[in-house]
């Protein structure tokens, strides 16, 4: 059996701790690929028997940084999983009918189907970041009593991360399971990412130039994003704080916790009724007849 990289089974509510021992930093890449393709089959195992149940859904919502590693994360670790049983979801920037709608509307009308797995791509939980970095964004949500930028105190933000726990309580009790992953770059490996970006050709698409803009606030993104752990990370519902830097191990401690989360919902085929198993014999007879 491979080696596990669960970063951690506690709930993580600090971001002041996120290293990960050295021995686990020493792999091959060829080490690496081999051990996260084997994670990847038992992923799409567990995937298939979480679609045959058809009782429960996985919710993996993958917040970080810009050039955090959240499109790597979803194209390496879901890999194997069956495209009809798993549905990716990228949240940009509010269209106008989801500005029209409560800050949850575009997220909730994207949950995954029972059996199924859904990838957010940053998520609601941009209402208490983004948004709480720059206030002015909540003048376009044409919220009651907010008229201006001063009206969001400690009370606005407690409120919203409530009202976004009740909502996570919500799908657990009805069998969608929230895991919930922070890739946790630091500042200077973001500074060489942006700079591989705007050099080498093939990455030049990726490059947005508001990312520079926005990095100024790194100060005050972490800042929400400790505020974020502590007030909405629970022990059913936990935060998972993985260090990001090396890209290939935060894809193998990504992989380890989806195979947890799944196993630990005891999956298995459906029994079949007396009628059916006498109908499959009766179909096994017909068509060894034919």
């Amino acid at each position: 059996m491979s080696q596990k990289f669960i970063y951690s089974k506690k709930v993580h509510r600090d971001l002041s701790n996120f290293t990960l021992p050295d021995q686990e930093l020493h792999l091959s890449e060829a080490e690496a690929s081999q051990m996260l393709a084997e994670k990847i089959n038992v992923i799409s195992k567990l995937q298939h028997l979480m679609y045959a149940q058809g009782s429960y859904a996985l919710l993996v919502i993958i917040q970080a940084m810009d050039a955090g590693g959240k499109d790597g994360i979803t194209k390496h670790v879901f890999s194997g999983v069956n495209p009809l049983g798993c549905r990716v979801k990228s949240f940009k920037a509010p269209s106008e009918e989801e500005l029209a709608h409560d800050y949850l509307w575009r997220c909730a009308k994207e949950l995954p189907e029972r059996g199924a797995i859904g990838v957010f791509n940053r998520s609601y939980y941009e209402e208490v970041l983004i948004v709480r970095v720059h206030p002015e964004i909540l003048l376009k949500q044409n919220l009651p009593g907010i008229s201006d930028t001063t009206h969001q105190g400690e009370d606005f933000w407690n409120r919203r991360f409530k009202e976004i726990k009740h909502f996570e309580k919500y799908l657990f009790n009805n069998g969608i399971i929230p895991v919930k992953i922070f890739l946790n770059i630091s500042k200077e490996e973001q500074k060489k990412r942006f700079i591989s970006r705007i050099t080498k050709q093939t990455k030049k698409w990726k490059f947005n130039y508001g990312d520079i803009q926005e990095r100024q606030y790194w100060d005050a993104y972490m800042k929400c994003y400790q505020e974020m752990f502590r007030a909405t990370s629970t022990e059913k519902i936990p935060w998972y704080i993985i260090p990001g830097d090396n890209k290939q191990i935060s894809r193998l401690i990504v992989a380890d916790i989806i195979i947890e989360k799944l196993s630990a919902l005891k999956l298995n085929y459906p029994e079949i009724s007396d009628t059916q198993k006498q109908q499959l014999k009766e179909a096994h007879d017909i068509l060894e007849k034919e």
